[in-house]
């Protein structure tokens, strides 16, 4: 039998858990809020990527088991909605590029399947507009205009009425004859990418903006740096952009805009994310986790990590 102070606790949960905290000193008190909002965080994100843990500042290795024995990883994205993982494989001799999909069904996630632009050429670099109306990508697949060598080219679909429609050739007017790959648009349409020669030489990070429903001639991204850059992923709001230096190692850069359109404060990643060599950067729309490819590049035994980069961003 309850007595009468026990049956009043029982009948005023909320109003008794209030007096509680009133009589807690704040140090505490504030301890234990914070430790509640990061439970509730960690576990929304278990929710949203089906995963049992959750990155800190440490990276932690996403999915390996997709990644087939015979095959690498290399880049791989959400969609917006975090409901798809796209991922490209190829084999180890790095001639075919794929491009694979994931989605939550009944809250696990299905069986790899192929892209549905994936083509019997090679395709890669791919990522969404912040909407997640069109999906960009990069492609070997044949460009019907005169003159343009066969090679990486800029390709996009968009999303009509909830199907996706035929991919369509990017033209970067200055660069049809270069190699160009991995873009990524932001939300003012600008489109960011890495290009370089034919023969992979001079590669760097250039951006088109979009006028009158067309790119325009690329320009380079100016930052601090004489090394060789490649792999963009640029903020929708083109405040930040993270990309891969290429050195004897390639290392995970973060840059950040002034608001005048000049890039300061580059810096390298720190050294739990960059301690092999570190590639294809992708970053979830809330700026909370950078998802990227690692691994020793003779070993060809790759994978994608993801890590919580919030206090990187933050430290301008």
């Amino acid at each position: 039998m309850q007595n009468n102070s026990e049956a009043n606790w029982r009948s005023k949960p909320y109003t008794n858990t209030l007096a509680l905290i009133k009589n807690m000193n704040k140090p505490l008190f504030v301890l234990i809020l914070t430790m509640f909002f990061l439970g509730c965080k960690n576990e929304k994100a278990k929710l949203e990527f089906l995963t049992e843990k959750i990155p800190n500042e440490i990276p932690i290795v996403f999915r390996k088991e997709i990644i087939p024995d015979n095959g690498i990883i290399h880049k791989g994205i959400f969609s917006p909605d975090l409901k798809e993982y796209y991922y490209t494989i190829s084999d180890k001799n790095f001639e075919n590029f794929n491009v694979f999909k994931i989605e939550k069904t009944n809250d696990i996630w299905s069986e790899p399947k192929e892209a549905f632009f994936n083509s019997d050429y090679n395709d890669h670099g791919m990522s969404f507009s912040p909407n997640g109306k069109t999906l960009y990508f990069s492609s070997t697949r044949p460009v019907s205009i005169d003159g343009i060598p066969e090679t990486w080219h800029i390709w996009k679909s968009d999303k009509i009425n909830g199907k996706w429609d035929k991919p369509v050739f990017i033209d970067i007017p200055n660069f049809r004859n270069k190699l160009v790959s991995h873009p990524i648009v932001t939300n003012s349409g600008t489109l960011y990418f890495h290009k370089s020669n034919l023969d992979y030489s001079e590669m760097d990070i250039y951006y088109s903006e979009h006028i009158n429903g067309k790119f325009m001639d690329a320009k380079r991204v100016e930052l601090n740096s004489k090394l060789r850059k490649c792999t963009p992923y640029i903020s929708p709001e083109e405040d930040y952009l993270i990309y891969a230096s290429i050195g004897n190692e390639l290392d995970l850069m973060i840059s950040y805009n002034d608001g005048n359109g000049k890039w300061i404060n580059t810096k390298k990643l720190n050294d739990k994310i960059n301690n092999e060599s570190q590639g294809n950067p992708y970053v979830t729309p809330d700026n909370k986790f950078l998802f990227f490819t690692t691994g020793e590049h003779m070993e060809k035994k790759w994978k994608v990590k993801w890590v919580n980069i919030e206090s990187e961003i933050k430290n301008n």
